[in-house]
């Protein structure tokens, strides 16, 4: 008489299929690892994108002027307050931080700009007038370097947000001063 086998698995095909799928689960967590940076550049070039459009919208239905202060850590949004003809923070929020490792390069009419974060002077140790105060009128006025008008123009540009690292990963907005910016990875670069 014949021994009928049962339908399960040995412990030896188990252990197989464990060690495929831990080699499998391993390229997976390796091959995510490598493009974090790709993918963060790429969110962070469309974040901008959206935003620059919100702001044209907003320019355009509220009739104001904005502009975005670019250094070499992150942007500011500003509004341009006609009262006191002085570009101020359009809300009270903090500026927007790139992470360290990326790298913001913008040009305007084809002229690359040096971005560097203003200094901030000491304040006044005898303390005879507001700080704040005292710190706005010695301080030089801020003005973006991007502009968005209320007609629905922008300052034409191209920033270029890239990988610090020798990887390379560049994503580029651009506009001619009258289209909104769209988000694109640059030739050469790995975009995805």
């Amino acid at each position: 008489m014949t021994r009928a086998r049962r339908g399960g698995f040995t412990l030896i095909e188990l252990l197989v299929v464990i060690v495929i799928l831990g080699g499998l689960v391993g390229l997976a967590v390796l091959s995510v690892g490598s493009s974090h940076s790709s993918r963060e550049v790429r969110d962070e070039a469309q974040r901008l994108a959206a935003l620059i459009t919100v702001l044209a919208d907003e320019a355009v239905l509220d009739g104001r002027e904005y502009g975005l202060l670019i250094d070499d850590k992150g942007y500011r949004v500003l509004r341009y307050e006609e009262a006191s003809g002085r570009w101020l923070e359009a809300d009270r929020r903090e500026a927007h931080r790139v992470p360290e490792w990326m790298r913001l390069q913008l040009e305007l009419d084809g002229t690359p700009l040096r971005l560097v974060t203003p200094v901030r002077e000491r304040d006044d140790p005898a303390g005879l007038s507001d700080a704040r105060e005292r710190a706005q009128r010695r301080a030089p006025p801020e003005e973006p370097q991007l502009l968005i008008l209320s007609s629905g123009e922008l300052s034409p540009f191209s920033l270029t947000l890239a990988d610090r690292g020798a990887e390379g990963v560049a994503w580029r907005l651009s506009s001619d001063g009258f289209r909104m910016p769209v988000a694109e990875p640059l030739e050469g670069a790995d975009g995805s």
